[in-house]
């Protein structure tokens, strides 16, 4: 499976003949590529290609003295095999930000209403325009309401895009956008876990803390977030558990404790204790949730939150052992 979007970086001279006879012609020869004039401009000096395919895929690439960047969901031509990989962020702000252009004038002429979305659309555009997630990725928010069950396309972006804008993980933009994956397939069950770690930080942000994702511990693993206010400092592991229709486990209740059971005996089990245990039942249906508000299961780890966010931003839920987080702002822990 493809990885989301990045850069190549070439340390060469390139001239417009080379990139006709070592780029272009290849790609011409192997899948119909053809030469079509950049829509956006660039600063700084560069020159800029963009090379459009017969089968959908589109190709970039910036040359400048002795430098190059190519970024494509195509095929590399084998001129820039053995070139090193960058993120959007390490590499030129101009290279970067007209690639941004090109690729969401693309995204938005397949997909228009992804503009109605542009931090959402920016945020994913690694996947939304990656070689094999491209379809996929559009296809869980156009047609999976991005998880949330009984919610329509429009409300359940709405909120995400809503997610992205509050929650401060911008420059974490490269590890998180990729957790929505690249598969050639919508992978409901994983995508909507991606979009539940989101959502916490999204949830730990109101309730007046500061993020940062993938926390490396002395086991070796890592947890989604540490988050801090003041002097506190509290690791959070997120999971969400499926609804009980699409596992085996004989209800709702039952679905949230073998999660738990799952994520304890292993990830935080090896942890050793200390992070709090964030289990999101969005996935779950009105009738699916009842049930576990109504009757608050205990779950093996504590302290533990268990909660369920609906698309208009609410949340209610409740806790189990002595929670070091003041989530009142955030969730609803009063029913």
């Amino acid at each position: 499976m493809a990885r989301p979007l990045r850069f190549r970086y070439s340390p060469e001279s390139w001239s417009e003949q080379r990139v006709r006879s070592q780029l272009l012609g290849p790609l011409r020869s192997n899948i119909g590529a053809r030469a079509v004039s950049p829509e956006y401009g660039v600063t700084g000096g560069w020159e800029t290609h963009r090379f459009e395919m017969s089968n959908g895929d589109v190709a970039l690439f910036a040359r400048r003295d002795a430098e190059a960047y190519w970024m494509g969901n195509t095929e590399t031509p084998q001129a820039l095999w053995k070139t090193d990989k960058f993120g959007w962020q390490e590499v030129p702000h101009q290279v970067s930000r007209w690639a941004q252009r090109e690729l969401l004038a693309a995204l938005y002429e397949d997909d228009p209403w992804l503009a109605d979305y542009p931090y959402l659309s920016w945020y994913f555009l690694p996947v939304f325009m990656s070689k094999d997630g491209r379809e996929s990725t559009r296809e869980f928010f156009r047609s999976h309401a991005a998880g949330f069950p009984d919610a329509g396309r429009r409300e359940a972006t709405r909120y995400v895009e809503s997610v992205l804008k509050t929650a401060p993980l911008d420059e974490y933009r490269g590890v998180m956008s990729g957790k929505l994956g690249t598969s050639d397939h919508v992978d409901r069950v994983r995508m909507s876990a991606a979009i539940g770690e989101f959502v916490a930080a999204k949830l730990l942000t109101d309730a007046g803390y500061d993020v940062v994702p993938e926390i490396e511990v002395t086991t070796g693993h890592s947890l989604d977030y540490r988050a801090t206010n003041g002097e506190m400092n509290v690791l959070v592991e997120v999971t969400r558990p499926q609804p009980p229709n699409t596992r085996a486990a004989s209800g709702p209740i039952a679905a949230v404790r073998d999660t738990a059971e799952t994520k304890t005996s292993g990830q935080l089990e090896s942890h050793g204790g200390g992070a709090v245990l964030f289990m999101d039942c969005s996935s779950f249906r009105d009738d699916q949730w009842a049930p576990v508000y109504g009757e608050r299961p205990d779950v093996r780890h504590r302290p533990a939150v268990v909660y369920r966010v609906r698309p208009d931003g609410s949340a209610e839920g409740y806790t189990k052992g002595s929670v070091p987080l003041d989530l009142e702002d955030a969730i609803d822990l009063d029913g």
